[in-house]
């Protein structure tokens, strides 16, 4: 992906911004790494708020990232679409220090979307698979 976004006139800068205001996965350290037409990369550097008891990474952590690469990629040059439904699977363990979420669409109609997103730790490993049913308000 480039950084900047032809069909809208968006720098990659310019979506960070405006995604900076969704605070839950900013604070917790979802960062936009790259965009294009039905398409998101994010990714989150790991630290001891993101682990459990048992010092694997949480699955509220990686469902965080997953659903904002699902968010960035429907809505960064879009109408406003929200999650109607969005289901996980955990695939193993995240290892590493970072995890990378990918989200791409699948389909998309005149109200609903439908996107797929993977979620891998810097390794490559696969630690989740997640979809998500969107619509747009």
């Amino acid at each position: 992906m480039q950084d900047t976004i032809d069909n809208a006139a968006m720098t990659l800068d310019e979506v960070r911004e405006r995604f900076s205001h969704d605070r839950f996965a900013t604070v917790n350290g979802a960062v936009i790494d790259a965009v294009g037409e039905g398409y998101a990369k994010c990714s989150m550097a790991l630290n001891e708020t993101h682990r459990n008891a048992l010092g694997a990474v949480m699955g509220g952590a990686i469902f965080t990232l997953a659903d904002f690469a699902f968010a960035v990629a429907s809505n960064w040059n879009k109408n406003p679409q929200v999650s109607l439904d969005a289901s996980i699977s955990f695939l193993g363990k995240a290892k590493g220090d970072r995890l990378v979420a990918e989200a791409h669409k699948i389909r998309e109609g005149r109200r609903t979307c439908y996107y797929e997103v993977m979620v891998c730790d810097e390794l490559g490993n696969q630690v989740a698979h997640m979809t998500s049913n969107g619509f747009v308000v």
